[in-house]
């Protein structure tokens, strides 16, 4: 596909992107594994009285979209996984229902986790993809192959720093409870090549999407979090 076209697409959002078209390009080419955090990314942050944060039904959908348009292209599932400094009840019922390969709560130091995912399934870490918004996440947005920020208004300092530090690739336009995730998955799907295809595919919900959606089905999500400086299941 035409480089002019990858750049018609990055202009229709609003976000900044630090990335050449083709360079973004080449980079998402070489990804299999999309990895998300929660707080300030699927949500404001905040939190309810039993410490959980919730999540949207358009950026669920959005990662569905993103594994199916990986799918359309591989022909294998993209190892899909929520890394939280936190616990929530909300990130494992998300990672459970659209069977995440993997959450891991309570990570405080991620590049922990990282290794730990990269590991259990084959990856190198510029295999993974990153969708992130703040200062915990910074040492495993360092390790990946593509980093999407999440932007808040409140803190222009830290964005321009993690931007100086070359660990942004694309910083969102929506904040965390703004529908970023779907934006990040919208710009990643657009510069695949195969969004049309993804869309029609699950519009009409085709024989190949569904024979994508039941090999998705049959992932059993594991649970992991952090037990004396070590990776442990849950």
């Amino acid at each position: 596909m035409p480089m002019n076209h990858y750049a018609e697409t990055i202009a229709l959002f609003k976000g900044e992107c630090f990335l050449e078209p083709e360079e973004f390009v080449r980079k998402l080419q070489g990804i299999k594994a999309f990895v998300f955090d929660w707080d300030g990314v699927f949500n404001d942050g905040r939190k309810d009285e039993k410490g959980s944060s919730s999540f949207s039904e358009v950026d669920a959908m959005g990662t569905n979209l993103l594994r199916f348009n990986f799918h359309l292209r591989e022909e294998h599932q993209a190892i899909t996984a929520i890394i939280s400094g936190e616990h929530n009840h909300a990130a494992k019922t998300l990672a459970t229902r659209e069977h995440f390969h993997a959450a891991y709560s309570g990570v405080k130091h991620k590049e922990q986790a990282l290794q730990h995912l990269c590991a259990a399934h084959s990856l190198e870490e510029k295999q993974v993809a990153f969708v992130f918004d703040d200062v915990l996440d910074f040492s495993l947005a360092a390790r990946c192959g593509v980093r999407i920020m999440v932007q808040r208004s409140c803190n222009p300092l830290l964005i321009n720093w993690a931007v100086k530090a070359g660990y942004v690739d694309y910083l969102s336009y929506g904040a965390g409870d703004q529908h970023a995730v779907r934006e990040s998955v919208e710009l990643m799907m657009g510069l695949s090549g195969r969004y049309n295809d993804t869309i029609d595919h699950r519009a009409s919900f085709s024989q190949r999407y569904q024979d994508y959606l039941q090999e998705r089905n049959s992932i059993s999500t594991r649970f992991f979090t952090v037990y004396n400086a070590e990776i442990v299941s849950q």
